[in-house]
């Protein structure tokens, strides 16, 4: 009897239309009109862009998310279905949108503004469990599951193992539940601020071995000053690779790619690290967090 190959990932949260400035000499204060050099329309969001870097390295992967029916979310629909990423479980409802980010860069300095828009849970959720392919559930944000309290159980009910990048989000990072709340979790993936903020620790060393206590792997991004990754084998760090940096956004959730497309495939801690390392380093050289799409000639 043939079975089928459970290789893929899931990725699951909000998804968003980002409109990049860059090119500033500094950051918008109130009273005052900037003008930037350049502007990037791009689908954005952490479910996506790691989705679309999963798709990248060749990784079977498939976007759990809800998109509006407005002007902005039928363009960057028209954006995701050229990434890559199998876009099944991709509800459409009108309360879903418009979900827009506005980010200002300047050098690796960046200010979001950001709307969302409708509820979190997808309607394709229990279709997305049942889905014969899946292997791994990869949630881009902590505010998706306080969203879904139940994901986690539920993705490790379907045999899928679950990673979780908390995501900056002031309202629910310094929430003292949060770890709590993140039980369950295989691995997780702050950066230094979301690290520091969870475990009040600005020590990366020290952020890394306390959040370590609840999860059996963390892999701490570092931006310029590389990456850490604390699993039963220890603590191990890669440094940064010397890239040109145009746009930070979306980095992180490609270092997330990276490293859990290595992980998944079983691979030591540091190779897994120097795969989320490349796959960060390349999500920096253009605007907008997802690799680049080359038309077909």
């Amino acid at each position: 009897m043939m079975t089928t190959e459970k290789t893929a990932v899931i990725s699951i949260g909000r998804i968003y239309c980002d409109l990049i400035f860059t090119g500033l000499d500094e950051l918008p204060v109130l009273g005052r009109e900037l003008f930037a050099r350049d502007m990037e329309i791009a689908a954005g969001g952490g479910a996506f862009i790691a989705a679309a870097h999963f798709a990248h390295i060749g990784r079977p992967v498939a976007l759990l998310a809800r998109l509006g029916t407005d002007t902005f979310s039928r363009d960057i629909g028209e954006k995701m279905a050229q990434s890559g990423v199998d876009l099944q479980f991709l509800e459409h409802a009108a309360d879903a949108g418009p979900q827009v980010t506005v980010a200002t860069v300047v050098g690796q300095d960046r200010a979001f503004l950001t709307r969302r828009a409708g509820a979190a849970r997808p309607s394709t959720l229990e279709a997305a469990f049942a889905w014969g392919k899946a292997l791994h559930l990869h949630i881009a944000e902590f505010a998706t599951l306080h969203e879904i309290p139940d994901l986690v159980l539920r993705a490790k009910a379907s045999g899928l193992s679950v990673s979780l990048d908390p995501s900056w989000d002031a309202s629910l990072i310094y929430d003292r539940g949060l770890l709590k709340a993140c039980a369950g979790v295989d691995v997780f993936l702050p950066n230094l601020e979301e690290a520091e903020a969870i475990t009040g620790h600005s020590d990366p060393k020290t952020a890394i071995r306390a959040l370590s206590e609840a999860f059996p792997v963390v892999a701490l991004k570092g931006g310029a000053q590389g990456a850490w990754v604390s699993s039963q084998m220890g603590l191990r760090h890669v440094a940064a690779q010397e890239v040109p940096v145009i746009d930070t956004t979306g980095a992180g959730d490609a270092f997330n790619a990276g490293f859990l497309d290595a992980w998944l495939k079983g691979q030591d801690d540091q190779r897994c690290l120097k795969a989320g390392v490349a796959a960060g380093s390349l999500a920096v050289q253009a605007a907008g967090g997802a690799p680049r799409v080359v038309a077909a000639a």
